[in-house]
């Protein structure tokens, strides 16, 4: 009787042990991966989970636009970083896509790629020195990019659109109380 309760001891200290190890395996990758590059489902949820205190997203969109953006992802570690891209309501091509990386980092590789700058232009949007570039992407069609820096962050926008539709839209991504705005 006394072996038998000692081998029913030994197997629940076993099990309590394998699961404790388990929970751990479990959690050890969450832990170690926190502020890496993910995927997310709002721009709330990246606030939440990464603390970005602002994460720079347009409140202005064309209606040929999807809405939410079709892949959010977000880091913190090396640096801070959120990727946003928007589908046309038709189809499944992105036509549309707002990075914000810390400065002076540049903004990572994006679906949409210019295969050709044609015009390059510094303005003033809201009090920011912008860079507005319009050209070809590499599939032919139109394409227009906006930079600026936005406390702290670089801001890039790259559209399948023309640059007057893209300006609307990088002036809605300031927020209007922000330093440096005009209004």
């Amino acid at each position: 009787m006394r072996r038998k309760f000692l081998n029913l001891l030994l197997f629940s200290i076993a099990v309590a042990a394998l699961l404790a190890a388990l929970r751990l395996m479990n959690w050890a990758p969450t832990a170690l991966q926190d502020g890496l590059l993910q995927r997310y489902s709002s721009v709330e949820e990246v606030k939440a989970k990464l603390n970005i205190r602002h994460v720079y997203a347009p409140a202005y969109y064309p209606q040929c636009f999807r809405w939410p953006p079709s892949l959010i992802i977000a880091q913190t570690r090396p640096y801070t970083a959120v990727v946003m891209e928007f589908m046309r309501k038709e189809g499944e091509e992105v036509c549309l896509v707002v990075t914000q990386t810390e400065a002076p980092r540049s903004s990572p590789r994006v679906k949409i790629a210019f295969a050709e700058v044609r015009e390059s232009v510094r303005y003033s949007l809201k009090g920011r020195s912008a860079l507005l570039e319009t050209g070809l992407c590499d599939d032919g069609q139109v394409c227009s990019r906006i930079s600026w820096e936005e406390e702290g962050y670089r801001i890039l926008i790259i559209g399948r659109s023309a640059p007057a539709q893209l300006e609307k839209i990088a002036e809605s991504v300031i927020p209007s109380q922000s330093k440096g705005s005009t209004k």
